[in-house]
């Protein structure tokens, strides 16, 4: 396979740990111990175990290292065929495939061990239930034979909220299957609208995306729906559960109807790169401080 099993073109040691830490995708990890942690506040009803909540943010930065790797090590041969990839640690060379593979896994173990020994085995089958799902059913089974890949495939990148519950109470609730429920849907929006300014990369290796198959009309249609989904979901946490409050409600309102403002304003204009591009970095932004509401309401009513 062209660009897999290239020699190995480091000079140093320093090269040598940053193309092993760029196999990680690191940019995608901050999101996901967001949610996290927010998951862990709630739990803890304000009350944060700081140790705990190293552990498991520790435990989770290495699962999905793990996960991403293990991406990587799979996708090598589509990350050569796209411009936007090919420079990657596999095919560019610098990472042979089985050295990833074995990293893959060596992360994989510490998060388990980590999160067994020092949080709980709830925790630490959940993370490993995150890696799994995300490299054998979305990037094995889903990404490249369906067009519902990223709905589908959306789960794994809603798993760590559960962690962080089990972390804390050693069991699951309606709290955290709702902030699974969140992210979830959100996912469609997010993806979505990245794979709307990246079509072509993905028509160029004959991944099925909604915008590849569907259209771009069909496209923000679908996160037109995802979005007026998702809306409804976030007040959840405070009535009927009960575990977020007013603080939280209010921070929801603003960044829910943003979030449905750039939604719409794509639905009308699907062609336009620059509202994808627009909705993709405000979708990081949602999250990142929906989950900062979550924890401001704890901190505020602990």
């Amino acid at each position: 396979m062209l660009g897999t099993s290239l020699p190995s073109q480091h000079e140093n040691f320093r090269e040598v740990l940053q193309s092993y830490i760029q196999l990680t995708k690191p940019r995608i990890i901050p999101l996901l111990l967001i949610t996290t942690a927010a998951s862990i506040w709630i739990a803890s009803q304000g009350n944060i175990d700081p140790i705990l909540l190293l552990i498991v943010l520790l435990g989770g930065t290495l699962a999905a290292a793990s996960a991403q790797t293990f991406n990587c090590v799979y996708d090598r041969d589509i990350d050569y065929e796209m411009l936007r990839t090919r420079k990657r640690p596999i095919p560019a060379g610098r990472v042979q495939p089985h050295h990833a593979l074995i990293f893959a896994i060596i992360l994989g173990s510490l998060s388990f061990s980590l999160l067994a020994l020092f949080a709980n085995l709830a925790s630490a089958f959940l993370a490993m239930s995150g890696i799994g799902f995300y490299m054998i059913v979305y990037t094995r089974f889903l990404k490249r034979s369906t067009v519902h890949n990223i709905v589908i495939g959306g789960a794994a990148g809603s798993i760590p909220p559960l962690v962080g519950w089990a972390a804390v109470t050693g069991g699951l609730s309606w709290a955290p299957w709702l902030l699974f429920a969140i992210i979830f849907l959100w996912t469609p929006p997010h993806f979505w609208a990245l794979a709307l300014m990246i079509r072509d990369d993905y028509a160029q290796v004959n991944i099925p995306m909604l915008p590849v198959i569907e259209g771009e009309e069909e496209t923000v249609r679908q996160i037109w729906l995802y979005t007026l989904a998702v809306v409804p979901f976030t007040f959840l946490l405070i009535y009927p559960l009960g575990v977020l409050g007013w603080i939280y409600g209010a921070i929801a309102v603003i960044l829910n109807a943003i979030f449905v403002r750039k939604a719409w304003q794509l639905k009308q204009n699907p062609s336009d790169k620059i509202l994808a591009k627009s909705l993709f970095k405000y979708s990081i932004l949602y999250m990142m401080l929906l989950c900062a509401g979550m924890v401001v309401d704890c901190l505020f009513l602990s």
